[in-house]
């Protein structure tokens, strides 16, 4: 069962992946958009936009491993899903945007769920290689 493609539910994690990396970094540009209006000093709210900027294209340039099938790229994949579940709990709870955090949070278990899987385990120890141990 060997292949050069990553399986599918690799794939369809490093799509949702990089479509969260995309946002990240739309919402780096919805911050600068805003930085004039902003009641904190504009170089307060370009240096969160660079952050953002950097996260941003660092989640997307994983989930675009991910479906380029570089193994190494479930990990951080893995990490990112699990930081994102207190940005889930803020908007469910402190925020009171429950649709949009049930949203979320549905988008981060699903990829999450992917990431784990033991197909996912499988292809990314590399144990589907021809010559892996067995």
């Amino acid at each position: 069962m060997t292949t050069d493609r990553p399986p599918p539910q690799v794939r369809l994690a490093g799509v949702l992946v990089a479509v969260q990396g995309l946002l990240g970094l739309g919402f780096a540009v919805a911050l600068l958009l805003r930085a004039g209006s902003a009641a904190l000093p504009a170089s307060s709210v370009l240096g969160e936009s660079a952050l953002f900027v950097v996260l941003g294209g660092a989640v997307a340039a994983t989930g675009a491993a991910l479906v380029a099938g570089r193994r190494w790229a479930r990990t951080p994949a893995i990490v990112a899903q699990l930081l994102l579940l207190p940005v889930v709990y803020s908007l469910i709870g402190p925020s009171r945007q429950l649709l949009l955090g049930i949203v979320a949070g549905l988008f981060v278990v699903a990829t999450f769920m992917l990431l784990i899987s033991e197909r996912s385990r499988v292809w990314s120890m590399g144990l589907d290689l021809p010559d892996a141990p067995h």
